[in-house]
């Protein structure tokens, strides 16, 4: 099992990253919250890692903190939660902000996240009551790259795309995009605002 790698960070592009490690290109997934603290490119970073095994492919999902993976692991545990819903709900929300909406019933704020509805933020608040030893006191799909020759990308088109690969619609992250001021904003920049934007509603 790999659990922590440290290298060079080489590409990031949410919610994929690579690391370069002894000469050997690493890459994985990671929630919003993890891209936030990446340093730039070229620069030295350790990641916690979760290794996933499936049928069709070896999946590695980065973390910045323990307790972000923590709470990844035990999101896999619920019923019909994958791990594209468990970084969809670490990009959305803190580990604090879940461990609060878990201890507070807080169904409302769970179903602003893509795909979890009123049922499944149920389910998740009732069978994560028993799991909350996942280290709270800490604050807190694939995307597509760009090939040779295609459009040059942009933060703008960059979060887009990132937020649909969290699962939500493209014209839903078309909307969500539109509705912040992205000029001088890095795609990170422009994700966390759009996130923001959808958990401020109602």
């Amino acid at each position: 099992m790999i659990g922590r790698l440290r290298g060079e960070l080489v590409l990031k592009h949410p919610p994929q990253l690579m690391l370069d490690v002894q000469g050997v290109g690493y890459e994985l997934e990671a929630p919003m919250s993890t891209f936030y603290q990446l340093p730039a490119l070229g620069q030295q970073v350790s990641l916690f890692t979760h290794l996933a095994i499936r049928e069709d492919a070896h999946v590695l999902y980065g973390f910045a903190r323990e307790p972000e993976r923590a709470l990844f692991r035990s999101l896999l545990k619920v019923s019909g939660v994958g791990a594209k819903m468990a970084l969809a709900i670490l990009s959305g929300m803190s580990v604090d902000e879940f461990v609060r909406c878990v201890q507070e019933s807080d169904s409302a704020s769970l179903v602003h996240l893509p795909g979890i509805g009123k049922r499944t933020a149920e389910r998740l608040i009732v069978e994560m009551r028993d799991r909350l030893d996942i280290g709270a006191d800490v604050a807190g799909g694939s995307g597509a790259v760009a090939l040779p020759g295609a459009a040059p990308a942009t933060p703008v088109t960059d979060a887009v795309e990132a937020l649909a690969a969290l699962g939500y619609k493209p014209l839903e992250a078309s909307r969500m995009v539109r509705a912040v001021q992205t000029q001088g904003l890095s795609s990170e920049e422009i994700i966390r605002a759009a996130l923001k934007g959808v958990a401020g509603r109602g």
